[in-house]
């Protein structure tokens, strides 16, 4: 598709981006495994020494960071996005530059903040950290597509208004990704 073909496409709606982002996790569950679990384990078991949970934020960031960034810029979606149907563009109907995908990724991860914060100011602890997280991830931040009062055409969430770019929903028969 030509880029002024993508720019006219629709926003994705709030349950396709939902089910995108769970999707996404799931996958995300098998990233994490193979680069993370897999080597923390062999230096546990190995070495007998485990990695400050701050080394360890910075390590599983970049690491997702590296896939987010490294996919959207081929072809503009993830495994979870090309089930889905749903691309990233530019504003102008491109593909992401690495800059466009690195700034994209860094204003995605800002819902990390308030969980952050909601963590210290309750004591959150284990499983309530996750669940605050999931249900964060997942349907709060994506609200944020309801700030946006420009159109429904062009609804867009705030990661994407900051990046630059856009989230579309491709047509049932576009058979080939560009």
């Amino acid at each position: 598709m030509s880029p002024s073909e993508l720019n006219a496409l629709p926003s994705p709606q709030f349950w396709r981006r939902v089910s995108c982002s769970l999707y996404e996790q799931l996958v995300l569950l098998g990233v994490v495994a193979i680069t993370f679990l897999v080597p923390n384990l062999a230096l546990g078991i190995l070495l007998g020494v485990s990695l400050p949970s701050w080394l360890t934020f910075i390590y599983l960031y970049t690491v997702l960071g590296i896939y987010f960034v490294w996919y959207w810029t081929k072809s503009g979606q993830t495994l979870a996005m090309q089930t889905w149907r749903v691309r990233m563009i530019s504003n102008g109907g491109y593909n992401l530059n690495r800059r466009q995908a690195i700034r994209r990724y860094i204003f995605g991860s800002l819902w990390l903040a308030p969980c952050i914060f909601l963590q210290w100011a309750f004591h959150l602890e284990k499983w309530q950290i996750i669940e605050m997280l999931f249900t964060v991830a997942l349907f709060i931040w994506p609200l944020s597509i309801y700030l946006d009062r420009r159109s429904l055409l062009v609804r867009q969430s705030l990661p994407d208004r900051f990046a630059g770019t856009r989230l579309v929903e491709l047509p049932k028969n576009l058979v080939t990704l560009s």
